[in-house]
């Protein structure tokens, strides 16, 4: 990132700061349909040539999804299955659409969006479950969906990343393994809802990341309170740096961001899962926040990040 890019993240984060913040879910889910609608105003040409909306069968009723793809479709061109963030509680696949077309015009993939139940209204395992059961579908409908010889693989951002990450175990022990994961700055232990001082002092983030610079520690405790209640914290559908074993998960390509208080979380999965023998490029950008690949103020931030993740997808998927 040049000079000009850190003053104008510096520039947006002070202007987001000095307007009245949401308090409510309500608040909050309006304040980020509107978030995206201006950076979705900048974005440009970056759009998939076709994008379609279907219905199918969830675990908890009828599962939204929107299909996005790229002009150029081949037998060997990639699927990938995305899961948007929102601490569980925020967002769908009109609010993540451009994080959406940024995966499926850079990676030239189709993109299968998932809209999976939100909490409070819907707790664990609620999202997780749809989250699964979206992957089974797409994988069943590869060859449909544009590319039958193409890579399959998952992606989340912040814990969209938690869902990625966990539906790879899913798909370890299903014995139907992705062939990689894309976690851009995840969530991936969330034991202690973010209240426990014994788990958060492991994670030097948690406790030094500036209110000043995005996502809170008080706002992932508010956020994993919604979804989730303290005995199942550790579950690894909800934590996946809590599996017992994770050899044998998909390849990862991690990306964390210094000014995020998930970064020490996230690359920590990615030490864990290169000690269980799984194939990672993590990747931490020093001058990033969280949500950067959405960046509503800064088009050259999340353009860039983009350009970066499928630049390490390709190198990881060979």
């Amino acid at each position: 990132m040049t000079s000009t890019e850190l003053h104008d993240v510096t520039g947006w984060l002070s202007r987001v700061k000095q307007g009245p913040q949401p308090s409510t879910i309500a608040e909050v889910r309006e304040y980020a349909r509107l978030a995206a609608a201006r950076a979705r105003a900048t974005s440009g040409s970056v759009a998939a040539a076709s994008e379609t909306d279907h219905v199918i069968a969830g675990p908890g009723g009828e599962l939204k999804i929107r299909v996005l793809r790229p002009a150029t479709i081949g037998p060997k061109t990639a699927t990938v299955v995305y899961l948007h963030g929102g601490g569980w509680a925020v967002g769908d696949i009109d609010t993540y659409l451009g994080h959406a077309r940024r995966l499926s015009s850079y990676i030239g993939a189709v993109v299968v969006s998932v809209d999976y139940r939100l909490a409070p209204e819907h707790r664990f395992p609620a999202a997780f479950e749809d989250a699964a059961a979206a992957t089974d579908w797409a994988f069943a409908n590869k060859a449909d969906l544009g590319g039958a010889e193409g890579a399959f693989l998952v992606a989340g951002d912040g814990v969209g990343g938690q869902l990625a990450a966990s539906v790879a175990i899913a798909r370890r022990d299903a014995a139907t393994p992705l062939d990689a994961q894309l976690l851009l700055y995840p969530a991936t232990d969330v034991a202690g809802l973010y209240d426990d001082a014994s788990v958060n002092s492991h994670y030097m983030s948690r406790r030094t990341v500036r209110a000043t610079t995005g996502l809170t520690l008080q706002g992932m405790v508010n956020f994993a309170s919604y979804y989730v209640d303290a005995p199942s914290s550790a579950d690894w559908r909800v934590s996946p740096m809590r599996c017992a074993n994770l050899a044998g998960v998909a390849p990862a390509v991690i990306h964390t961001a210094t000014l995020d208080v998930l970064r020490t979380e996230g690359n920590f999965y990615g030490d864990a899962l290169r000690a269980a023998g799984v194939l990672v490029i993590n990747r931490e950008f020093p001058t990033f926040n969280h949500s950067h690949f959405g960046a509503e103020g800064v088009p050259a931030v999340r353009e860039s990040a983009a350009a970066q993740a499928a630049d390490d997808l390709a190198e990881i998927l060979g």
